[in-house]
């Protein structure tokens, strides 16, 4: 009687496994391990945020599918946001003023990545990196080497066909 509350539409189901696939990105072992990202609440956010940016990059190019892709997945990652907030026991009327400052958070780095990325070369893109990335403790981040991983990540992205990445399949290798 009451499926149709809990189904989910095609399009939620292709942004949920979309999500996933930005979430599986900003969980690679080497961002923590071998770059120096804080693996916190702070540093996980950040990977996410990279990686978000990343594939929301990509999906520019394919226009008016690429926009509605794009709003799908923002909507998910606020979704998870809120979910997050919740699970770590932020107080129910707190997280929606959280939740808004985190998407506020992800627009700002946006901007400051989509520049840095225009720019020859990895230093600028380091340098910001550096600016808003956690270390994780007693260690420095590798910026170089992040900068280096988040171009591979964006010729990944850009190699794959539309409909790849729409559906997430777009993992590394």
């Amino acid at each position: 009687m009451l499926s149709w509350l809990f189904s989910r539409s095609p399009g939620q189901r292709k942004a949920s496994d979309l999500y996933g696939a930005v979430v599986a990105l900003a969980r690679t072992p080497a961002l923590y391990a071998d770059m120096g990202v804080a693996d916190t609440p702070e540093g996980r956010y950040e990977a996410l945020v990279l990686n978000l940016f990343l594939v929301m990059e990509r999906l520019r190019a394919e226009g008016e599918a690429g926009v509605e892709a794009s709003q799908a997945l923002i909507e998910r990652f606020v979704i998870d946001m809120d979910d997050n907030m919740r699970e770590m026991g932020v107080g129910d009327m707190s997280v929606p003023k959280k939740v808004k400052k985190a998407a506020a958070a992800f627009y700002d780095r946006a901007d400051v990545y989509r520049e840095a990325m225009g720019q020859p070369g990895d230093a600028a893109l380091a340098e910001a990196l550096e600016k808003l990335v956690p270390a994780a403790e007693e260690r420095t981040l590798d910026a170089a080497a992040l900068a280096a991983h988040l171009r591979a990540v964006a010729e990944v992205l850009g190699a794959r066909g539309a409909d790849d990445v729409m559906a997430g399949r777009f993992q590394l290798s």
